[in-house]
């Protein structure tokens, strides 16, 4: 079986766990030395005082943002989903924004994205001149849906 290994690289970093048998994800929290503040629009980096180490090159980990505090709070990751690579032993950190108008308060050890680990498709890449043709062909946003 392979094994994700995770160290803790700050004091008070939580390592993560599942919430249920069936998650997809594994819960980061922030590793804080106090609550945080955000204001309406205002964007961080949020340390979880974890480093990880994957298997293999065939995989990676993505951070996902926690639906919860997304839809109730408005706090969003910066860059949608983070991606750490197989090569990757520095600590995790968690870009967030609030993307709503009132302030909202991240406290020390409070669960603030997801970790998912993901096989990868490492292949290798050859530039050509063309491309097959497709029915699609270049259609793009909403090409394949009636309007």
């Amino acid at each position: 079986m392979e094994t994700l290994k995770i160290t803790k690289v700050r004091a008070g970093a939580k390592i993560p766990a599942r919430a249920t048998q069936g998650s997809a994800g594994l819960d980061l929290c922030a590793c804080l030395d106090e609550p945080l503040t955000l204001r309406g629009g205002e964007a961080v980096r949020i340390p979880t005082g974890l480093a990880v180490q994957l298997p293999s090159e065939r995989y990676a980990a993505f951070v996902f943002a926690r639906s919860g505090l997304a839809t109730k709070h408005g706090i969003g990751l910066t860059n949608a989903v983070g991606v750490i690579d197989s090569d990757y032993r520095g600590e995790i950190q968690v870009g967030v924004i609030n993307q709503f108008a009132e302030s909202y308060t991240i406290s020390p050890g409070e669960r603030i994205a997801q970790l998912v680990v993901m096989p990868v498709s490492v292949m290798p890449v050859e530039e050509c001149e063309t491309l097959d043709e497709t029915e699609r062909g270049a259609g793009g946003f909403g090409s394949t849906g009636k309007q």
